[in-house]
């Protein structure tokens, strides 16, 4: 089959939870399947870089296009005149439809893969036409229902009164958008049971679910060293890409409520808050005793295997979360929320620990720092649960699976 995928940003290095779901489907696809990729490099990244070199090496063709940027003026417009929501504003250009225009008209493809809602808005044009690719949608968030579970979670709290505001104007009009053009395209995927059963109600068809899955080879317990930083402390860990929302909000919600009862139980314990472009509030939380923000690092696996415990004390948000399998997939005793875990299957006190509030977090995490080896024997059933059931060559054929099945009805008379 020839493919083409659209991403939102460069997928190498996969760093982060988009490009790493988005970097293991070409990787995997590309051992079977001709794979193109139409993607939007960052500010700072060049099509000459190491990295797109590297994209190259797997792919038949890249078109690799900058970003646009949208002034601070124009998106305050935007987002009050406009019926479309933030998140579909903030990639569409003309250059960059053009752009795509001419790569549909010389590709021939069999499927276009569209990773994520803010490309939605180039694809308009095409979409919903009895000839030509058959498009499928990757919802790697239902993207509605994350901005409701913002807007609950910061409703109450009057210094977060501005962010509520803005998550329930978003809510309203993703929910409209979601429902206008999901069903517009042949095949819609995502990564959750509970995203597909909110995505179902919206658009009237059944997604597929892939969920978000690990290279458990890359993750592996003892394959690098830990970082030399972690080796003379109990280290706890948070991985993630520090401005996006409900990272921030749970490591601030972690670093004031929770962070305090532990360091009281285990002095010497720090907390390390790994992950590229921390905001301010993110930034200021390394003015606490103990606690470290490393800002952007060249690869976390150093970071995780020097992990005493893992944590996700995650409150908003939706998916599956890749923080979660990678920690497991590394043997890494780990603690989450409920919601930090959803969809994965993982079971309390057998794969990890699970915990709402302040104090049974806190209580979980003291416990697994001064019980090693009920933590090690706890992490190794995570490993082994995350290897049998969310490794990446495991989930990868699902989607070759739906892509047959829609050539099949487009050539069906």
């Amino acid at each position: 089959m020839r493919l083409l995928f659209m991403t939102p940003q460069l997928p190498y290095p996969p760093h982060q939870g988009a490009s790493l779901r988005n970097w293991a489907f070409i990787r995997e696809l590309a051992r079977r399947h001709e794979v193109h990729l139409f993607t939007l490099l960052a500010p700072g990244q060049s099509i000459a870089d190491h990295a797109t070199q590297t994209v190259r090496d797997h792919v038949a063709s890249l078109t690799a296009l900058p970003q646009p940027t949208r002034s601070t003026a124009r998106r305050l417009w935007q987002l009050l005149a406009s019926p479309r929501p933030d998140l579909a504003l903030r990639l569409w250009h003309p250059q960059i439809a053009s752009a795509l225009a001419q790569t549909l008209s010389e590709g021939a493809f069999d499927i276009v893969q569209v990773e994520g809602l803010e490309l939605m808005a180039l694809c308009e044009p095409w979409l919903g036409q009895a000839r030509g690719p058959r498009w499928v949608y990757d919802a790697h968030n239902a993207e509605a229902d994350l901005q409701a579970s913002a807007w609950h979670a910061d409703r109450r709290n009057p210094r977060r009164w501005h962010a509520a505001a803005y998550s329930f104007i978003q809510w309203h009009k993703l929910r409209r958008y979601e429902a206008t053009m999901l069903p517009r395209f042949d095949g819609l995927t995502c990564v959750s049971n509970a995203d597909a059963e909110s995505l179902a109600a919206l658009s009237g068809r059944q997604p597929l679910v892939v969920p978000n899955g690990v290279d458990t080879a890359r993750f592996a317990p003892g394959r690098v060293a830990p970082h030399a930083r972690l080796r003379d402390h109990p280290a706890v860990v948070f991985t993630g890409k520090m401005d996006f929302r409900p990272n921030v909000d749970a490591v601030l919600w972690f670093a004031h409520e929770i962070w305090p009862r532990i360091r009281a139980a285990v002095p010497q314990a720090r907390f390390w808050i790994v992950g590229q472009r921390p905001t301010a509030a993110v930034q200021a939380l390394g003015e606490i005793e103990g606690i470290h923000v490393t800002g952007a690092v060249p690869d976390i696996e150093p970071y995780l295997e020097g992990a005493s415990v893992v944590i996700a004390p995650l409150r908003m948000g939706s998916g599956t979360r890749l923080k979660v399998l990678q920690a497991l997939s590394m043997a890494r005793p780990m603690v989450s929320t409920t919601l930090g875990c959803a969809g994965l299957g993982v079971r309390h006190n057998e794969h990890l620990a699970i915990a709402d509030t302040p104090e049974t977090f806190a209580a979980h995490t003291i416990d697994l720092l001064t019980n090693p080896n009920a933590a090690r024997a706890m992490a190794a059933r995570g490993r082994e649960y995350v290897r049998a059931h969310y490794d990446w060559r495991v989930l990868v054929p699902r989607l070759e699976t739906l892509y047959e099945t829609l050539l099949e009805h487009a050539r069906a008379p």
